[in-house]
């Protein structure tokens, strides 16, 4: 009887013990889902979805299957949601970098069109001021210079061949100014043929054409391949800025974001390395994207330097009224030698009858006089600004935008969306994240704890803009050098076939794993002169003397009276 009440004792007494862990009070508290219907719903969700008591998780297929507040329906709606959240702060940034560079380019090709136009509006003006009537008959062909300037510039040399361009620039001027200064003379057109073969031998414009040459095309290989390079930033970006949901990663994004709202723990962030290896899994073919990418920043910097010193598309326009002045100034002198000498080469011309050589001057006195050029007296207006400053401006917007891709999961990994030391979710539980945290790039997710990655499948879409990259990095170092680079399908933008990326899983075709591809490129290399320019300033040029000048012009005007 003593044993058996003995035993009575004890058997209370550990009920005693067990009570506190199945108090009615305890249970509600500890299996009550509130907080998680009150986050569901602000997550738009329906709060009908969500149980009023925890359930067992067996029917879980991501988060931890012990206590839970989710139910399967909720577990794939949040799947869905944590996708949304994953691809929020990558698209943000990639926004941005692409909208300061769809910025940029903007502002350079604005400039340099605006350059070419305040050009060609400057040397009509004072043309008109100078030579008056003379340059009026003849301003189609300066008005046609400047138009093949404005086509090179837009689309290379596959629509404008600017050295031949040039040439014939140069050769129809020498003829038409020929005549003028001959216009006592009849000529051929076989004759006319003849002068235009001796041009490189006659010089009759000295050194202005082959300087001019130099110059125009180094600083418009510049200038259009640099802004070509910024058009390509950001469709680059475009391509590329999405996050891909493959399985293993739309996977990890829910547990690491969602299963803390299954667990009922609706305020617990990711620990920081845990955040890390998700985003390097699910980032891992843009990463390999990286070492392209810089080398397309580095080949872009290089360039802007040449854009600010001996390239400067600024420095070549903006005074080129003068330096084609100063070009028909020196035939202008030298135009009784340049005659004698094509008398001698091609025969003595044939006099117009009855043309009378001795006119009073009076009859047509030349006033025209040149002023010499002054910076200050021109200040630069395209597009509000210089291009010394803008290329300040994108120098350090180039240098932030390196390292963007590899560097992109710990610009996403800080600040609220993680949680310092131990007070975290590990992906199980709130406690310390003890896996190491994988590399960069496609190849090191073979050992990531977190994400499934098929290292087998590259990103196809990411694979081709590597190739776009590689090559327009070619592009930009042949400018450097002075070189133009023009393509077949230059004109036709990076458009082409879609394509996927290498998950062949229907899970994967989420429709932002497509793009708009650029199809093959083939480059065509046009090498320019490499002769180094002579050591002259290009914003200034002195004005030689314009008495033979007037006497020569106000000869011709009137003989025309």
């Amino acid at each position: 009887m003593k044993a058996t009440r003995m035993a009575l004792h004890t058997l209370l007494a550990v009920l005693l013990l067990l009570a506190p862990v199945v108090s009615p009070s305890a249970e509600p508290k500890s299996r009550s889902c509130s907080a998680v219907k009150e986050a569901y719903i602000s997550k738009g969700f329906n709060l009908n979805d969500v149980p009023t008591q925890g359930l067992n998780g067996a029917h879980l297929k991501v988060c931890p299957q012990g206590f839970t507040c989710c139910t399967e329906q909720m577990e794939e709606k949040l799947s869905q949601q944590s996708h949304s959240d994953l691809k929020a702060p990558v698209s943000q940034l990639s926004s941005n970098l692409q909208s300061t560079f769809t910025q940029k380019h903007r502002h350079f090709d604005q400039f340099f069109r605006e350059l070419l136009e305040n050009a060609e509006r400057s040397l009509h003006n004072m043309f008109v001021r100078t030579y008056g009537y003379m340059y009026v008959k003849n301003a189609e062909l300066f008005q046609h210079f400047f138009r093949e300037l404005k086509r090179y510039y837009a689309a290379g040399s596959s629509a404008v061949d600017l050295e031949a361009m040039l040439a014939n620039f140069w050769a129809d001027l020498l003829e038409r100014m020929f005549r003028l200064v001959n216009v006592q003379y009849e000529f051929s057109d076989e004759y006319m043929e003849c002068v235009s073969q001796h041009t490189e031998q006659l010089r009759p414009f000295g050194d202005v054409p082959r300087k001019l040459r130099l110059q125009l095309t180094r600083a418009f290989v510049a200038a259009r391949t640099f802004t070509r390079g910024l058009a390509l930033l950001p469709e680059v970006v475009a391509k590329v800025s999405t996050v891909g949901a493959t399985p293993g990663c739309a996977r990890a994004a829910m547990k690491m974001l969602y299963c803390p709202y299954c667990s009922g723990q609706v305020a617990l962030r990711p620990c920081q390395n845990y955040c890390l290896n998700v985003l390097r899994g699910c980032l891992a073919n843009q990463a390999d994207l990286d070492s392209e990418w810089n080398n397309f920043l580095d080949a872009m910097l290089s360039l802007a330097e040449r854009l600010e010193g001996p390239f400067n598309f600024e420095s070549v326009m903006d005074p080129i009224d003068v330096k084609i002045s100063d070009a028909i100034m020196n035939m202008q002198e030298n135009s009784m030698q340049v005659s004698q000498k094509v008398f001698q080469g091609c025969g003595q011309p044939k006099p117009i009858m009855g043309f009378r050589a001795q006119r009073s001057l009076s009859e047509g006195t030349y006033t025209g006089r040149f002023r010499p050029y002054s910076p200050e007296a021109r200040p630069t207006t395209a597009a509000g600004t210089s291009l010394d400053r803008l290329v300040t401006d994108v120098k350090k917007k180039l240098k932030h935008a390196k390292k963007f891709w590899s560097t992109l999961p710990e610009t996403v990994c800080t600040g609220d969306r993680v949680a310092p030391g131990d007070d975290c979710w590990n992906g199980t539980a709130k406690s310390r994240y003890e896996s190491v945290v994988a590399g960069n790039g496609l190849a090191n997710q073979v050992s990531n704890p977190d994400v499934e990655v098929d290292i087998t499948k590259p990103d196809v879409v990411i694979r081709q803009q590597i190739m776009v990259l590689r090559e327009m990095t070619t592009w930009l170092k042949a400018a450097h050098s002075g070189n133009d680079i023009s393509t077949d399908n230059e004109d036709a933008g990076s458009g082409g076939e879609e394509s996927g990326s290498g998950c062949d899983s229907p899970s994967c075709q989420d429709p932002d794993m497509y793009f708009s591809t650029p199809g093959p490129i083939n480059p065509r290399v046009v090498k320019v002169l490499r002769e180094e320019l002579e050591s002259s300033s290009t914003t200034s040029m002195a004005w030689r003397g314009t008495a033979l000048a007037g006497a020569l012009l106000a000869l011709v005007i009137a003989h025309w009276r």
